[in-house]
């Protein structure tokens, strides 16, 4: 009875649904985390009867046939990019990006990764680095001893060091865009690699046309919907539930069909 394999194909479905869920909510606190979404495909159908086939020799057609689906496949599971809320930390080492664009990361293997979490602290050489370390680039260091950190909206770092009245610029942040940064590969920490989904970074100094400004003192919080994600929870268990009930009612059909005596 094809309705077990069917259903199971479905209970496959909400189990992957289900999961998605799960990470979101897990990340709910996650700085600059973006939820994810699972969509799904029907899957191949077994024609019983073409459509428009003719049933006699006068000519008539068919107007519907007979098609069988055979279940569901996950489609994909694509991440909802959509800003979170700016919250204030007084951080003067917390940055956010209010409108499109990544940080761009130096990784310890020399390739780049991006991330919209941008809580960032100094190594002990100054240098401004990620929580894990990871220097933020283009590479800026704050000068033993300095003070009045200041980041402008455009990404000019400026301090004061002593002796000196007048700001001295140390350093200029920039912003990477993408064309598709949905099909940016993340590989966890809240780090994003390039992929040739997402295509090549487009890198420009922020508040240029097409880019965000940066929000000093500020942090991206997620951008889950606490709300939104219990309801597809419980969405996602009653479909699985009601598989699971497929199953039982094909299964007992079989064992009605395979005890019938004549």
């Amino acid at each position: 009875m094809q309705a077990l394999r069917t259903a199971a194909t479905g209970m496959a479905a909400q189990q992957l649904n289900v999961e998605v869920i799960s990470n979101n909510i897990a990340n709910m606190n996650t700085v600059g985390f973006k939820k994810q979404s699972a969509v799904f495909e029907d899957l191949l159908y077994q024609t019983q009867q073409e459509a428009g086939a003719q049933s006699s020799d006068q000519g008539n057609i068919v107007p519907t046939g007979v098609q069988i689906g055979v279940g569901v496949k996950a489609g994909s599971v694509y991440r909802i990019t959509g800003q979170g809320t700016l919250t204030d930390t007084g951080n003067t080492l917390d940055l956010a990006i209010n409108g499109p664009g990544y940080f761009e990361v130096l990784l310890p293997t020399g390739e780049t990764a991006y991330t919209r979490a941008g809580n960032f602290s100094t190594n002990a050489q100054g240098q401004i680095v990620t929580q894990d370390g990871y220097m933020v680039q283009p590479t800026i260091t704050i000068p033993q001893n300095s003070t009045n950190l200041t980041i402008s909206q455009e990404g000019q770092v400026q301090v004061t060091t002593p002796g000196n009245t007048t700001p001295t610029v140390v350093g200029q942040l920039q912003v990477a865009t993408f064309l598709n940064d949905a099909g940016l590969d993340a590989t966890g920490s809240n780090l994003f690699m390039e992929s040739a989904a997402s295509g090549q970074a487009t890198v420009a100094n922020p508040g240029t046309a097409g880019y965000g400004v940066i929000m000093q003192g500020y942090t991206e919080a997620s951008n889950v919907d606490p709300v939104s994600e219990i309801t597809n929870l419980i969405v996602a268990q009653r479909a699985y539930e009601m598989n699971s009930k497929v199953v039982t009612t094909a299964d007992q059909m079989l064992s009605t069909a395979v005890n019938t005596k004549s």
